[in-house]
């Protein structure tokens, strides 16, 4: 089928991978690199062929590629949501590394928003859509649900001073790892002794062995039966049915999985299944956590000790014993080769830690430097409590003095933060195996609008409540002429009646449709971000 096609392109049509990406960047008006043209063709959207010996594209194939993505989703978006939306809010022009940027990618995180969002509103720019100036160098913002922590660093970048708040002892630990000041050269040290001691105790167990043998027998099967990316395009085809084609294979590859675990004595299924880290880790898997706890906590500074920590719980999650497609959101655990969806061939679970925490180390370490090189001279801290009823007064001069005191004196500035979605997340339980191995206390009762309360009359009539009654214990430290922005998707209108219970009214609403998202449904999303002000 590819030589039938390949005899009906024109020779002068084909063109490098590296003249793609450069042909491409012209015509997008945004940086096409060649991994990105590489990526179209791994996942069978566009024809790799040879042309002259040498691996070419199509040039009018990659256009009719782009010409059906632009423009058509800005339209489609705004028919099936009913509303204006102001594209210039999707940021689509930046690359995912443009929002994990520095230290915005040390942690995953559910439901947080990308800097780019945060630094539009508060900074002292001014365009066609954002005609005011709401915030200046050397304020200081709340975020009353401070989550990961995305405002507090993107303020730091701006100048501005900022406290946080979230009802998650976890949350808090990653937000202050980020913004903290720590010994980059003490933290190396330590991660460097803990690498070296993790990767003589996955040695004694013979776990590189079995990984070595296991990775060479999946691709000598995925090599046969899952050529790429002529595999890919079958399945986008309907040349061949996915599921079943996945599963028959599957099931061919147990056997000879199974013979591995037996030579080398492959420790699988914990004999507890009580808690997450009983049921979501292999053994081997478990037995290398564990030791890394116990080296963690044995790093004698806070700041190096709470990074290790980060890096650890990092490490945890991609190895829980899951799928590729199914690490947002987890439902039975995995402990044997399966077909992946994402990768469209047999991928394996993992058996060691080692490569996860090798590379998250040094992502860390890099993405500190990178952060420490943009950090302005200001304050930002983050505090666990109930934003309902939390002292901020109290908290702050226990903790942070400095920026107590510029709060006493000018109050703070206004609100950027967005609060949880009814129904949607439950904030503790996403990180259940951080609550595990390190022993923070849950507080999911206090949660606000959790997915384990649903969406039903009671639950948002509940989430009001809740919102309601942050915002008006916020309004004790705010200025007299604050401004509150809240980035939500309320599809349930409860915003203007939260409002209406915290004496404030909704000056604009600036609605902007999100993009590359990461969970497995990705149609048409929006989220509405409210500016509200004291109502007079």
């Amino acid at each position: 089928m590819q030589n039938e096609l390949f005899a009906t392109i024109q020779p002068d049509d084909f063109i490098s991978i590296p003249e793609a990406g450069h042909w491409a960047t012209v015509l997008l008006g945004k940086h096409v690199t060649n991994s990105n043209i590489t990526y179209l063709i791994q996942y069978g959207r566009i024809n790799k062929f040879f042309h002259n010996g040498a691996p070419v594209v199509s040039k009018t194939e990659l256009l009719h590629y782009y010409q059906s993505r632009s423009g058509k989703r800005q339209t489609d978006w705004e028919e099936r949501l009913g509303e204006k939306l102001n594209w210039t809010l999707s940021f689509e022009q930046y690359k995912e590394a443009e929002t994990t940027k520095h230290v915005h990618r040390l942690h995953p995180y559910k439901g947080k928003f990308i800097p780019q969002l945060v630094e539009y509103f508060l900074d002292e720019h001014t365009d066609s859509f954002k005609q005011n100036v709401f915030f200046h160098k050397g304020d200081v913002v709340l975020d009353p649900f401070c989550g990961s922590g995305t405002t507090l660093v993107q303020v730091n970048e701006l100048g501005i001073h900022a406290i946080g708040v979230d009802i998650s002892e976890f949350n808090t630990v990653i937000a202050n790892a980020k913004i903290q000041n720590c010994d980059l050269q003490m933290l190396e040290n330590e991660l460097s002794f803990i690498t070296n001691r993790l990767r003589d105790f996955t040695a004694a167990y013979s776990i590189p062995e079995f990984e070595d043998a296991l990775s060479a027998e999946l691709l000598t099967f995925n090599n046969k039966y899952f050529p790429s990316p002529q595999f890919k395009i079958d399945v986008r085809q309907k040349n061949i049915d996915e599921k079943t084609y996945g599963a028959e294979k599957e099931k061919e590859f147990f056997s000879v999985y199974q013979k591995l675990v037996h030579t080398f004595n492959i420790q699988l299924k914990q004999k507890e299944t009580g808690t997450f880290l009983d049921k979501w880790y292999v053994q081997n898997i478990r037995n290398e956590i564990d030791l890394v706890f116990q080296l963690i906590e044995k790093i004698p500074n806070k700041p190096e000790r709470n990074i290790a920590k980060i890096i650890l719980s990092r490490t945890m999650r991609s190895c829980r014993a899951t799928t590729h497609s199914d690490l947002a959101t987890i439902y039975e655990p995995v402990t044997a080769p399966y077909y992946c969806t994402k990768h469209g061939k047999i991928c394996k679970p993992l058996f060691s830690i080692l490569r996860w925490w090798n590379t998250y180390a040094k992502d860390t370490v890099k993405r500190l430097a990178e952060f420490k090189m943009l950090k302005t001279q200001t304050f930002q801290y983050c505090v666990t409590g109930d934003s309902r009823t939390i002292n901020l007064d109290e908290k702050i001069e226990q903790n942070k003095p400095e920026l107590y005191e510029l709060i006493r004196k000018h109050k703070i500035a206004g609100i950027f933060s967005s609060p949880p979605y009814v129904g949607l997340i439950d904030y503790h339980e996403q990180h259940a195996y951080a609550y595990d191995i390190f022993g923070f206390t849950r507080h999911d009762d206090l949660e606000i609008g959790p997915l384990f309360k649903g969406k039903g009359k009671e639950a948002r009539e509940s989430y009001v409540e809740g919102i309601s009654a942050v915002l008006n214990n916020a309004k004790t430290y705010l200025a007299t002429d604050y401004n509150v922005f809240l980035v939500a998707n309320d599809k349930f209108n409860m915003y203007p009646l939260i409002a209406e219970k915290s004496g404030m009214r909704i000056v604009n609403q600036y609605h902007r449709p999100v993009l590359n998202r990461t969970e497995k449904d990705k149609g048409a999303y929006s989220e509405t971000i409210f500016h509200l002000k004291e109502r007079r």
